[in-house]
């Protein structure tokens, strides 16, 4: 994180004492150097598995950031790709990685809230990254009900999920920690910054999508390891808005 292409320790302090949208317009142009970007062996593995579950014509990106969802879009959808997002700053550099004119499904980029999304029931296929730590629990039904009312009736709602770590391993005091010190910051300091790495609990999400209208199901991601018990390391998570669409599409 602290090379010459990263953030400083200083402008990393700046974004955590700023709201959650300025933080991330601050650390916009060094996004893709921080461990925060969701790392290509991840989006790699869940492109091959999604390829499975369609075809696709329409694809959104959820909390798109600087654009890696979009990537992944792009290889899946055959027509359109959407990336929305809160942060100017971070759709400008998405922007950037896709310039107009591309091969490959048309791209187009969008600001907006994920809680209150803009969109009629228009796409096949939605997925997020590394976003949902910005939403805290109370927030997750809302998040989910917005997705269902853009997909499709068909469509799905896709995005891994990583194992917890062992309780009392170095993971695990880290990610406690992490979020200790989160508690702590935003109790103290308005405005608040969004972000916990514990509060994304697989039981909780999938009642949360369900009572959404979902159906979902989990599928192992088994290139990305496997635990000491043999389970995955990695799920995907396939929620489905149930139904035909009579338009015609996937």
């Amino acid at each position: 994180m602290f090379t010459k292409q990263g953030p400083t320790v200083r402008e990393l302090a700046v974004q955590a004492l700023s709201s959650t949208e300025r933080g991330y317009d601050l650390l916009a142009p060094k996004f893709d150097e921080t461990p925060y970007r969701t790392p290509d062996r991840v989006l790699d593995a869940v492109t091959r598995a999604v390829r499975e579950l369609g075809p696709f014509d329409t694809g959104l990106d959820v909390c798109c950031g600087t654009g890696a969802g979009v990537g992944v879009l792009r290889q899946l959808c055959r027509e359109r790709a959407v990336g929305v997002d809160f942060s100017a700053g971070m759709l400008a550099e998405a922007r950037g990685a896709f310039p107009s004119g591309s091969e490959g499904p048309a791209v187009h980029w969008v600001r907006a809230d994920a809680r209150s999304l803009p969109f009629a029931p228009a796409f096949d296929l939605a997925l997020s990254f590394g976003a949902f730590g910005h939403f805290l629990p109370a927030e997750r039904f809302g998040l989910f009900a917005e997705v269902y009312g853009s997909l499709r009736p068909g469509g799905q709602f896709v995005f891994p999920l990583g194992a917890p770590p062992p309780v009392g391993s170095r993971a695990y005091w880290s990610l406690f920690g992490f979020d200790a010190a989160m508690r702590v910051r935003n109790a103290l300091w308005r405005p608040r910054f969004v972000m916990y790495y514990r509060t994304f609990r697989l039981g909780d999400v999938l009642e949360d999508l369900t009572q959404a209208g979902f159906v979902v199901r989990l599928l192992p991601l088994t290139e990305l390891g496997l635990r000491p018990d043999g389970s995955p390391r990695a799920r995907l998570v396939v929620a489905t808005r149930e139904g035909q669409d009579v338009s015609g599409g996937s």
